[in-house]
């Protein structure tokens, strides 16, 4: 009988200590938590006060770290910045992120609309969004990943009035970056990119769909005072663009390289999918220059329903075999 009340008063001062140490554990952890959410708000006014000045202005209102117990992130009512001197300006509302807290470096962000765009030399623009997320692996210099996900995009000109002028919209905008070594991989995809009607170059200008896989040769290595394009080269892996509904579209392939006047250099193979499709659109855009495309359309068409052309630029001229189709300026 003694042993048996012996071993109950055991168990019971085991399992006392036990829920003691629980306790101790999670008040620990607590206070470690709100020590790491105060640091984090600490950093965010360090950053947004180093941002601030010379032209430059920059604010997360009522910034706050928030996620107890298991995540902590960034949440603020509202985010700005703008830089007189570069002409770039972006307003949003509220902004959130979060991490799990065994897992720091891994974050997520979501960003509330609509915004407000300045970039130099375009009107300013309205952004009207579903939903726009952001993902991110952190590291040193650049983040191992990034990725930018907006749904039900609407890009507005900011002029006097109730309702905006839409200028294009976009069912899905995504654009994703990841270092390859010294190099960098970028990419962008989009679907149902529309121009507006007061704004598309004809009545019933189709939707499109289009992908852009770039790898930039030793971009890595670009950051900060050194982000300079000139003297770059890079690899097109694809450039590709459809349009909505359809077969037909074009995609680019090559190598790409910007001398140090900023003007481009490439090889490019250009490859056209249901040629015909794109000759009646070009036809329907292009009206004074019917024959001129029908005889084009008719030369390709002889090269079967997937035709691969020479596209060629030389210091920012760009030819299509014989016949030369432009100049892009330096960059």
């Amino acid at each position: 009988m003694t042993s048996s009340r012996q071993s109950r008063t055991n168990y019971g001062r085991r399992f006392f200590w036990f829920a003691v140490a629980i306790a101790l554990a999670c008040l620990a952890y607590t206070g470690g938590w709100f020590y790491a959410a105060r640091f984090v708000e600490d950093e965010v006014k360090t950053t947004l006060a180093a941002l601030n000045g010379n032209g430059r202005r920059a604010n997360c209102e009522e910034a706050q770290a928030r996620g107890y117990p298991f995540r902590i992130g960034v949440f603020c009512r509202s985010v700005m910045y703008e830089d007189a001197a570069g002409g770039v300006g972006l307003r949003a509302r509220a902004f959130r992120s979060a991490a799990q807290v065994y897992a720091p470096h891994r974050a997520l962000a979501e960003l509330d609309g609509p915004g407000r765009l300045e970039v130099p030399g375009l009107t300013a623009l309205d952004l009207h969004w579903a939903s726009m997320r952001a993902s991110t692996r952190l590291a040193m210099p650049l983040p191992d990943l990034f990725s930018l996900e907006s749904r039900e995009l609407e890009v507005r000109l900011d002029e006097p009035g109730d309702v905006s002028p839409l200028l294009w919209s976009a069912e899905v905008l995504e654009f994703h970056m990841r270092p390859a070594g010294d190099d960098l991989d970028l990419a962008s995809r989009f679907t149902r990119l529309r121009l507006a009607p007061g704004f598309a170059p004809m009545e019933g200008f189709p939707a499109f769909n289009g992908l852009v896989d770039f790898q930039l040769a030793e971009g890595a290595l670009l950051h900060g005072a050194r982000a300079d394009l000139r003297g770059r080269s890079g690899m097109l892996r694809t450039a590709a663009l459809s349009i909505d509904g359809t077969d037909a579209g074009a995609t680019i392939r090559g190598p790409v390289s910007i001398d140090t006047a900023g003007l481009i250099d490439a090889d490019l193979e250009l490859t056209l999918r249901d040629p015909a499709a794109i000759a009646d659109l070009l036809v329907a855009l292009f009206p004074e220059a019917s024959r001129e495309i029908a005889l084009s359309a008719a030369g390709i068409a002889a090269m079967g329903n997937e035709p691969t052309l020479p596209l060629r630029i030389r210091r920012g001229e760009v030819s299509l075999g014989i016949f030369t189709l432009g100049v892009i300026p330096p960059i």
